[in-house]
């Protein structure tokens, strides 16, 4: 069997993108334009919320927006979770409504760049934003228990993912490390033009773009097939069995547990390295260079990671991936607190962006073979809840408090050592 880097992963995400006769095919459609559309709308936000205020009004106003970002999972978790598990041939008209909505209040919000409008209009769209994420990790084991999955076993063309007669045991990491490839490269070329955008025309403009993308997503979704049966049990319904463990057990298998709590401490390194870094280059008084420098590195990284993800995927274990993620973020963290500068914190943007890589594919791929697929919608929602929230806290810190890069790499780099301590020794005593 072929070692898998960078390159097949790439050469696989693009003929599966380009073949819309598949379900995961038309999946990846709906996700590259849905990361577009995000994208568009973060760039809007940014520069309406961030860039075109003194320092110390874009700290209140990026504490308000943090708050909000918390409160649609309020509604994702204990409402749309279960109804995107009894939704069993609906979830494309879910995906659809997610960006019908968004294509509205795009819209609205173009309107309302300086109105307080903005803030409530801002709330539904990342409602209808993690909407669309816990659907879509919910899609994946249903778009790829359909023919992809059958059509080319045993492959290294087309979908390039051999695999067994189990597709859950491990095929799920390779389609979820696609998805994460193809939005990251969207999410790099659209944001690069949406920069243009922002600096030429405003953020209003940005998001009348973001409105047109999330149209053209509303009709990718339609497309989407419905989910094929693989057996006289309907797997969108979980037995009396599952069930009685759900409901005992409603994390699933301990090794999800474990896994939900190393991949919310990455999630919260994420958010605090990027919050560090924005606030950090602000005070210096960076140019808009130095951001695009962070944000390219970020997704070269990414990328990078990808590509390690699927070269070791069929040798290591998803669950030290997971552990890796974690020391190699605290290991970048102390070199990075050595020499505290704008460019060596930049380069930790990078780094940081490889490992979430790493980290966010290989849980997913944990959740979408331990959690039974009637309780995925909810189990993805609740999961989200707690990422967000380790997100959340993440960015807080560096906005709440001012923090040099040095004391905030050593704060960073203790963090991520201990969690990385912890879910190794959680994990081997399972």
């Amino acid at each position: 069997m072929r070692g898998r880097g960078l390159g097949s992963l790439a050469w696989a995400s693009a003929q599966d993108l380009f073949d819309q006769t598949t379900s995961f095919g038309r999946l990846a459609l709906v996700h590259v334009i849905m990361m577009a559309g995000d994208t568009l709308v973060t760039v809007s936000l940014a520069g309406s919320l961030f860039f075109s205020v003194s320092p110390t009004e874009a700290k209140s106003r990026v504490l308000l927006y943090l708050l909000i970002t918390i409160a649609p999972f309020a509604v994702v978790s204990p409402v749309l979770g279960p109804l995107i598990d009894r939704s069993t041939h609906g979830r494309r008209v879910l995906v659809a409504l997610s960006a019908g909505a968004r294509t509205l209040l795009c819209w609205s919000m173009s309107q309302h760049l300086n109105s307080l409008w903005l803030y409530p209009e801002a709330f539904l769209v990342l409602i209808s934003s993690k909407f669309y994420v816990v659907t879509r990790g919910a899609l994946v084991p249903e778009m790829a228990r359909s023919q992809q999955f059958h059509e080319h076993a045993g492959d290294v063309g087309g979908a390039g993912w051999p695999v067994n007669d189990r597709p859950q045991s491990g095929g799920f990491a390779g389609f979820n490390a696609q998805l994460t490839l193809l939005g990251t490269l969207a999410g790099l070329i659209v944001g690069s033009v949406g920069a243009g955008v922002l600096k030429g025309l405003g953020a209003p403009s940005v998001l009348v773009m973001a409105a047109v993308v999330f149209a053209a997503a509303t009709i990718a979704s339609l497309r989407l097939p419905r989910p094929a049966r693989v057996s006289r049990v309907d797997p969108l319904h979980m037995s009396q069995d599952e069930r009685d463990v759900h409901a005992l057990n409603p994390l699933g298998d301990t090794e999800v547990a474990w896994g939900l709590l190393a991949a919310s401490l990455q999630r919260f390194s994420v958010g605090f390295a990027t919050f560090l870094l924005a606030f950090g280059l602000r005070r210096a008084h960076a140019g808009l260079g130095w951001f695009a420098v962070a944000l390219v590195l970020s997704a070269v990284g990414a990328l990078a990671g990808l590509g390690l993800v699927t070269r070791v995927r069929e040798r290591v274990r998803e669950s030290t991936l997971l552990g890796l993620s974690l020391l190699g973020t605290a290991l970048g963290a102390i070199a990075a607190s050595f020499a505290p500068s704008l460019l060596a914190q930049t380069i930790f943007a990078g780094w940081i962006g490889l490992w979430a890589a790493v980290a966010q594919p290989s849980f997913d791929a944990i959740t979408q073979r331990l959690v039974a697929p009637g309780a995925q919608g909810r189990t993805f929602a609740r999961f989200a809840v707690r990422q967000q929230l380790g997100w959340v806290v993440g960015a807080l810190v560096p906005v709440g408090i001012s923090l040099s890069f040095a004391d905030g790499d050593h704060l960073l780099a203790l963090v991520t050592l201990v969690a990385a301590i912890a879910y190794a020794m959680g994990h081997s005593r399972r």
